[in-house]
């Protein structure tokens, strides 16, 4: 009996945890699976689509998937997918501090053809809590924007750590929340190439995945 109400206990906690961080997704396949890690003899891949936006740009994302999902062994690139999954971090040890790595978890998996009617291209929700203080900035051109850092929980007291980008209203908004406040966020993913200085005249490619956010909510509590 105590059996049976610890397992429907993990069962409602780590339902309420999917719940929490949703990632629904269709793109192309751009790259080959890349070998990730293993876990109880689950190996994991690492592979990139490209999500179209509105304005004719593309977002590259990267999917992290089980090779129990789907066969890593073959050809890929050009196939079009439409996955559903989590926004997952973890921390990665460099040198001398540690690295967020950021990656859609894939749950569902489903290669479709190119221009079949289907659902939206990119959409997620989360609903977990506020990091640290958002900052709050405008762009020489008047624009608002604020950061965010969300922890989504997840199941076994462990938690995603997101970043999230609000424009104008909602960052206006978002500028007023505190620490430890329940956070409500829809929006979609999205990637960011910038220019990181690693030397007196050396720059390095980076990129940066975060949530450009279209709608929040604040519950505070």
């Amino acid at each position: 009996m105590i059996d049976k109400i610890v397992e429907n206990n993990q069962t409602t906690e780590s339902t309420r945890a999917i719940e929490n961080n949703h990632v629904e997704m269709i793109g192309e396949i751009i790259s080959e699976f890349r070998y990730s890690h293993e876990v109880f003899g689950e190996g994991f891949y690492l592979v990139d689509i490209s999500v179209s936006r509105l304005s004719q740009m593309a977002d590259i994302i990267p999917l992290m998937v089980s090779e129990r999902l789907v066969d890593v062994t073959q050809p890929c690139i050009g196939k079009t997918v439409q996955v559903s999954g989590q926004f997952r971090s973890y921390n990665r040890h460099e040198a001398t501090k540690n690295r967020l790595i950021l990656s859609i978890f894939v749950r569902e998996w489903e290669f479709v053809e190119e221009g079949q009617e289907v659902g939206k291209t990119n959409q997620i929700f989360l609903d977990g809590f506020i990091c640290k203080p958002p900052i709050y900035r405008k762009t020489p051109l008047g624009r608002e924007i604020a950061d965010l850092l969300i922890a989504v929980n997840r199941p076994y007291g462990k938690s995603d750590y997101i970043p999230c980008i609000a424009w104008g209203r909602n960052a206006r908004y978002a500028s007023g929340f505190e620490v430890g406040g329940r956070i409500q966020v829809w929006g979609r993913v999205q990637s960011r190439e910038y220019m990181k200085k690693i030397g007196e005249e050396e720059f390095e490619k980076h990129t940066a995945y975060e949530v450009s956010v279209s709608k929040l909510e604040y519950p505070g509590v």
